[in-house]
């Protein structure tokens, strides 16, 4: 229930005047703080990730945003279903009533013409969110992918009628405007004022007969698997829209939309920025010193590198077009950048250590000049 929920503002950290920025910025910090692979195992991250994600959902979407500061979780969730409807019609399945602005006010108190309800103008369903999880190389390649969402739907019993019996009557009383309107006599002048009709609730029609699986709602919530098309390049944080898989319209209004948000997994060897790539190659401290063919793990797997004599740890080399595609032009690619670390040999044998000791000593200023000039910088110093 609703009074389980902690405020959306709350869950976010954020206060109710902050901007879309301010929202985005505090989702993505709380999402990657409760990461279920930041946090493996770890069921009260998980919980606090969908929290966070539920949250972002509603307070991103300017519609949702305006509902839920209104009428609060029942204003965004219709399972809570509450009195914020009121007479909003189809039992608190995405309607709260058009409210309308002061010209609607004034123009329905002086005369103006008759307005059909807002129940019965076509409107566009709500959007719905998920979340799909890719491996570091579908992300940067591209896949096919299924996921699962929650929307709402036309009754497939009733056909979205709401009425088990197919038949649907028109309001005898507000005769399918949905509103009654009424004129007073005040300080001597007609002053006419329109409200939502009682007997049908505002939406113009009486079902006599309510279907059983919506209850005469005529609409129901169902889990949904919908085909998603992951674009190559795609990043962290970035979200897939599937056009018409949302919540069902209202009056024959278009469905919303299936906002996929895409969280990619991390990666034993690779990193991203942006459409470069980055990896660490451990290279031998004889590769580094006289020079060698190394391979490289790259997207397009092992690449053979020169590397140059006198190769020093944290030098950083790079190869063009192997790095991430980029989204709409797959053909560019950035660059795979790779660090060499020399690694120093451990666990010598005596022959060995003797060997490098003999080598060190054969070794002159322009063998080693960074370690020559730092002892010299040294000496200068304490002189």
């Amino acid at each position: 229930m609703a009074e389980n929920k902690r405020d959306y503002y709350e869950v976010l950290g954020v206060d109710k005047n902050a901007s879309a920025e301010e929202i985005k910025k505090a989702y993505r910090k709380s999402a990657m703080k409760y990461h279920p692979d930041r946090n493996p195992g770890d069921k009260e991250a998980e919980e606090k990730f969908k929290e966070v994600g539920e949250a972002y959902e509603v307070l991103s979407d300017p519609d949702k945003k305006s509902r839920y500061d209104q009428f609060g979780f029942a204003g965004v969730d219709p399972s809570y279903g509450g009195g914020a409807g009121g007479a909003g019609g189809y039992g608190g399945f995405g309607g709260f009533g058009d409210f309308g602005d002061l010209g609607d006010i004034f123009g329905s108190f002086f005369g103006g013409g008759s307005r059909r309800s807002s129940q019965n103008v076509p409107r566009q369903g709500e959007n719905v969110g998920a979340r799909l999880d890719l491996t570091f190389e579908e992300a940067a390649f591209g896949v096919e992918k299924e996921v699962s969402a929650q929307r709402i739907e036309n009754c497939s019993d009733c056909k979205g009628t709401g009425s088990a019996d197919g038949k649907v009557e028109t309001c005898s009383q507000c005769r399918g405007t949905g509103q009654i309107r009424t004129v007073q006599s005040v300080f001597g002048m007609q002053m006419q004022s329109t409200t939502t009709c009682p007997q049908c609730s505002g939406r113009g029609k009486i079902v006599k007969n309510p279907c059983n699986t919506c209850r005469g709602k005529g609409k129901v919530r169902r889990t949904h698997k919908v085909k998603v098309k992951v674009p190559a390049g795609i990043d962290n944080g970035q979200t897939v829209r599937i056009r018409g898989e949302g919540c069902v319209g209202y009056n024959g209004g278009p469905s919303g939309d299936l906002m996929v948000d895409i969280y990619i997994k991390r990666h034993p060897i690779f990193e991203r920025d942006g459409l470069h790539v980055y990896c660490e190659v451990p290279i031998s401290f004889t590769q580094a010193a006289l020079g060698a063919e190394i391979e490289v793990p790259t997207l397009d797997g092992k690449v053979k590198f020169d590397i140059p004599e006198g190769t020093q740890t944290g030098k950083m080399f790079s190869m063009s077009g192997r790095g991430i595609p980029m989204v709409n032009n797959p053909k560019r690619r950035g660059e795979h950048r790779f660090t060499v670390v020399v690694e120093t040999p451990t666990k010598l044998t005596k022959e060995q250590k003797e060997l490098l000791r003999q080598l060190d000593g054969t070794l002159d200023g322009k063998s080693s000049p960074k370690r020559n000039k730092f002892f010299d910088t040294i000496k200068d110093f304490f002189d």
